[in-house]
C-alpha cells in the first residue's frame, strides 16, 4: 500500500509542522547514507530502523504527530522527518512498482468536504462541542482556496490561522494555536471552508460569517446609542467627566456581552472626551465625530441583519495560546500623552502573513521629555527596543488577542529569541509583502468600510517593495515629510509622516534613509485623494533596517519642499464636509450656532456642485433636521450624513 500523504508533504510543509532546521538535517543525514531501512506494513504503516539502532514508525490513517520514535526527543525529531523523506526517495525510485506521483492539491479540493464524522474520528468529539458553542454566536472567517501558486488551503479565524497541508487528510494541518485548542479551531475551519462551499462563493480569497443569529444586538447596544446621541447633542465641549464615566461603564459591558467593537468605540471615545477635558493635545474633534459615526453604523448594520462577529466583535476568549511562532519586526510606532509614552512594535506572523502588535507603555517623570530615542534603549522581551522593532523573533510563549495583540511571557521553559531581521522581508507572503501597488488598491477598495470592519490592530500595515524614489519634500504647515515612490510598473503611491514631539528626528531619519536607495518600506497603506499613502514604520536600505520613530536626534535638517499638489475639487469638498459635521458634533446639535449651520449649507452645495449630490443630500436631510427641532432626529440625520461622508472619503 502506498501513502499518499506522506508523498504529498513538501518540504515547506515539513517545515510548518516541525521546523525549517529539523528538516534540512534530515535531508544531509539522508544524503550522508544516515538514513533508515524501510519497511511498509500491509495496512501502510512505515516503519524504519536508523543504522544507530533507533526505531521510528508511521502509523497508517494518522499524521505526523502520530509518529513514534525511540529517541529521547518529546515532539518532532529528525528521525521522524529523516523517515518521510526517505520513504518519498524510496516511492519515487525507479525501481518501485507501486510508485505514484505525489498527490498534487488542486483548486477544486476543499476542507469542506470532511463531514462531521470524520472530524469526530480524527479530531474526537470535545473538539466538535467546543466548536459547536462559537458556531452558536457565529464567528467570521477569512478562507483562501489553494491555486497552483498557493498550494494550501487556509483558514484565517480571529484568533488564529489554519492551514491544510495535505489534501483530504486531517493529519496534516497546521495552526499557530496551541495544542488544547487545535481540534476546536480545525473544525471551525473546516465549517467556514463547508460553509463558502454550500453558498457557492468562489474565489481565491474569501471573507464570510458562519453560524450566529442575524441583528442580535442586545440591550447594551441600544445603551451605547443614547450615549452617543447625548454626546451628539450636547456636544463634545460641553461634557464633563460623568458622561465620560458613563461611557467607560457601558464600553465595560458591551465587552462583558462580547461586542467587543462596539465597545473599543466607546472607550475611544471617553478617552477623546477625557482629552478634551484635560485640555491635552491628542483631543480630536474629527476623531470624536468618526467614533459617534462607527457606533452608529455598528448599530444599524447589527440590526440589518449584518453577522454579529463581523460588526459587533467576537465572543471567543480574549486570548489564544500560540505554539512555537516566528515574527519578523516590521518597525515601531512611539505616541503617547504628555503623562505617559506607549511604543508599539509591529510583527509579522511569517507563516500565515497576519501582523501582529506588541504594545509598551512608560510613564514620564515630571519635567522629562522621554521621546523615541530615549525609548530605544529600554529592555523588551530581553532586547533594547531599537533591536527588537527590527528583528527576527522565535516564542514559545506568546498568545493573541482576537484584535491581533501579542502578548509574550517569559519563563525557564518557553523561550523567546530576538535576532537579525536580515532578509526575512524578502520571503514574506505575498499577501504582506506588496510589489504590485495597482493590485494593493483593488484590494483595499474590495474590504467593507472602515466604520462597520473588525477593529483589529494593524489591519492594513504592509510592506512595500520600492522600485525608484521620485521626489522627498516637506510641507512646513502641516508639519509632514511626503515622499512620492514607485513600484517596478512606476505606479506611485505617496510616503507621508508628520511630525510627533515624542519622535523628533523621525522625519529626518525618514528622509535619510529614503534617499539611500531603500529596498523595502513598511507602513499603514490607505487610499487617499485617489492614490495610496504609506505611513511609515520601517525601511529597510542596503546598509539595513532604519526605524524613524527611534532615531536619535533633534530634527534640525533643512528639508525642501514636495511638488505642488494637484488640484482635488472633489476630496476639497468632502474634506469641508466632513470638517463642518466635526464641528457640529463638538458644539452640539442641541446648541448650533448660526455660523455652523451655514457652514454646512455651503458644504452641501459645495457637493451638489462637484456631483457629489448623494452626500449633498444627507446635508440637507440634517439641515432640516436641525430646524425641526426634533432630538431624535437631529442625531439620525447627523450618523446618517457622517457615515455617508466618510464611507465617500474612504472609497476615493
Amino acid at each position: 500500500m502506498t501513502r499518499a500523504d506522506l508523498l504529498a508533504l513538501t518540504p515547506d510543509a515539513l517545515a510548518a509542522l516541525a521546523n525549517r532546521g529539523l528538516v534540512k538535517r534530515a535531508a544531509k543525514d539522508l544524503d550522508a547514507g544516515a538514513g533508515p531501512e524501510i519497511t511498509v506494513s500491509p495496512d501502510g504503516g512505515v516503519d524504519g530502523a536508523f543504522p544507530d539502532g533507533t526505531t521510528a514508525s508511521l502509523p497508517a490513517g494518522a499524521g505526523l504527530e502520530a509518529a513514534r520514535c525511540s529517541c529521547a526527543a518529546t515532539g518532532t525529531c529528525r528521525h521522524r522527518i529523516c523517515l518521510v523523506l526517505a520513504y518519498q526517495r524510496t516511492a519515487a525510485a525507479p525501481e518501485a512498482p507501486e510508485a505514484p506521483e505525489a498527490q498534487e492539491p488542486g483548486p477544486g479540493w476543499s476542507p469542506g468536504a470532511f463531514d462531521d464524522d470524520a472530524l469526530a474520528r480524527v479530531l474526537g468529539r470535545r473538539a466538535l462541542t467546543a466548536a459547536r458553542r462559537a458556531l452558536r454566536t457565529g464567528y467570521s472567517a477569512k478562507i483562501r482556496r489553494p491555486t497552483a501558486r498557493e498550494p494550501v488551503a487556509q483558514v484565517e479565524l480571529q484568533t488564529c490561522t489554519v492551514r491544510f497541508l495535505v489534501p483530504g487528510e486531517l493529519g496534516y494541518v497546521h495552526t499557530d494555536a496551541v495544542a488544547a485548542v487545535r481540534g476546536e479551531v480545525t473544525v471551525l475551519a473546516v465549517w467556514a471552508f463547508r460553509a463558502a462551499d454550500e453558498r457557492g462563493l468562489e474565489g481565491e480569497e474569501i471573507r464570510l460569517e458562519v453560524g450566529g443569529s442575524a441583528g442580535a444586538g442586545g440591550d447594551g447596544l441600544d445603551a451605547a446609542l443614547d450615549l452617543a446621541d447625548q454626546v451628539l447633542l450636547e456636544g463634545a465641549a460641553h461634557t464633563g467627566p460623568v458622561l465620560a464615566t458613563a461611557l467607560e461603564r457601558t464600553a465595560a459591558d458591551l465587552a462583558a456581552s462580547g461586542l467587543h467593537w462596539p465597545a473599543a468605540a466607546l472607550g475611544d471615545l471617553a478617552g477623546q472626551l477625557a482629552a478634551h477635558h484635560d485640555r491635552r493635545a491628542d483631543h480630536d474633534p474629527a476623531r470624536v465625530a468618526e467614533l459617534l459615526a462607527e457606533v452608529h453604523a455598528r448599530y444599524r448594520a447589527a440590526r440589518g441583519g449584518a453577522a454579529r462577529s463581523q460588526v459587533l466583535g467576537t465572543q471567543e476568549a480574549a486570548d489564544t495560546p500560540l505554539r512555537r511562532v516566528r515574527l519578523a519586526a516590521l518597525g515601531c510606532r512611539v505616541g503617547g500623552t504628555p503623562a505617559a509614552r506607549t511604543a508599539d512594535v509591529y510583527l509579522a506572523h511569517t507563516a500565515t502573513g497576519v501582523v501582529l502588535v506588541l504594545k509598551r507603555r512608560w510613564d514620564v517623570p515630571d519635567g522629562d521629555r522621554l521621546t523615541g530615542a530615549d525609548l530605544a534603549g529600554r529592555r523588551v522581551l530581553g532586547a533594547p527596543l531599537r533591536s527588537l522593532a527590527a528583528a527576527n523573533v522565535v516564542s514559545e510563549s506568546a498568545s493573541r488577542s482576537a484584535g491581533r495583540v501579542v502578548r509574550v511571557t517569559s519563563g525557564r521553559i518557553a523561550k523567546t529569541t530576538v535576532t537579525p531581521l536580515g532578509d526575512a522581508w524578502e520571503g514574506l507572503p505575498a499577501g504582506l509583502l506588496v510589489r504590485d501597488l495597482a493590485a494593493e488598491g483593488r484590494a483595499l477598495d474590495a474590504l467593507p468600510p472602515r466604520l462597520v470592519r473588525p477593529r483589529v490592530e494593524a489591519e492594513l500595515v504592509r510592506v512595500v517593495e520600492i522600485a525608484e524614489v521620485r521626489h522627498i519634500g516637506y510641507r512646513p504647515g502641516a508639519q509632514r515629510l511626503e515622499a512620492v515612490v514607485a513600484d517596478a510598473a512606476g505606479v506611485p503611491a505617496v510616503v507621508s509622516a508628520d511630525y510627533s514631539p515624542h519622535r523628533p528626528a523621525a522625519l529626518d531619519a525618514l528622509a535619510d534613509a529614503l534617499a539611500t536607495e531603500p529596498r523595502f518600506v513598511s507602513g499603514a497603506v490607505r487610499r487617499d485623494r485617489g492614490g495610496l499613502v504609506i505611513d511609515p514604520l520601517a525601511v529597510l536600505t542596503a546598509g539595513g533596517p532604519v526605524v524613524p520613530d527611534l532615531a536619535p536626534g533633534e530634527g534640525t535638517a533643512a528639508l525642501g519642499s514636495p511638488p505642488q499638489a494637484v488640484p482635488d475639487p472633489l476630496g476639497d469638498a468632502l474634506e469641508e464636509a466632513l470638517a463642518a459635521c466635526a464641528q457640529a458634533a463638538h458644539r452640539g446639535l442641541l446648541r448650533l450656532p448660526s455660523g455652523v449651520r451655514e457652514r454646512l449649507v455651503r458644504a452641501g452645495a459645495t457637493l451638489e456642485r462637484v456631483g457629489l449630490r448623494t452626500c449633498a443630500g444627507t446635508l440637507a436631510a440634517l439641515t432640516a433636521a436641525l430646524a425641526a427641532d426634533d432630538p431624535e432626529g437631529m442625531t439620525r440625520a447627523w450618523a446618517t450624513a457622517h457615515i455617508r461622508l466618510v464611507t465617500a472619503a474612504e472609497l476615493r
